[in-house]
């Protein structure tokens, strides 16, 4: 990924709903919507299966972002019965944590069709592989494309 304009912002990582892991325990989703969602992402060109099952929260507070041009925009994504369909962007990033990188996925599940569990417009939500060490409150920085990504 080496070939892309890369920006970095720096995040601090936040505990979320625990819905996309699977983890809160009042969650309708015991599975985690990210592993009910990954074949259905896979379907229509976007294999997730390397990365953690879940979203790691990171708040750019007081700076918010916008995806302007994702790699991926998937409409009505009939992943699960329990609400109407829901759109989802995707563009890539990279997690910077105690030295080393982290290939990950900027998701976006569009708030406009989206029922529960909203995020702050200061928080990205990623799809990332585990990483070491890594627990909320930690500082980190997200690298982006600033061609996809705008943060304000």
């Amino acid at each position: 990924m080496t070939d892309r304009p890369w920006q970095k912002v720096n995040g601090t990582v936040d505990r979320g709903h625990q819905v996309a892991s699977g983890s809160a325990l009042d969650s309708p989703y015991p599975a985690g919507t990210i592993e009910m969602q990954t074949p259905f992402f896979r379907a229509l060109g976007l294999d997730l299966s390397d990365y953690f099952p879940g979203t790691l929260n990171v708040s750019i507070g007081p700076s918010t972002f916008q995806l302007i041009n994702p790699e991926f925009i998937f409409r009505a994504v009939e992943w699960t019965d329990r609400h109407p369909p829901e759109d989802f962007s995707f563009t890539r990033c990279r997690v910077l944590f105690q030295g080393s990188a982290y290939d990950g996925w900027i998701y976006y599940p569009h708030p406009e069709t989206k029922k529960r569990n909203f995020q702050a417009p200061s928080t990205l939500e990623i799809i990332a592989p585990k990483i070491p060490g890594i627990t909320d409150k930690c500082r980190i920085e997200v690298e982006y494309n600033p061609l996809a990504v705008v943060i304000c």
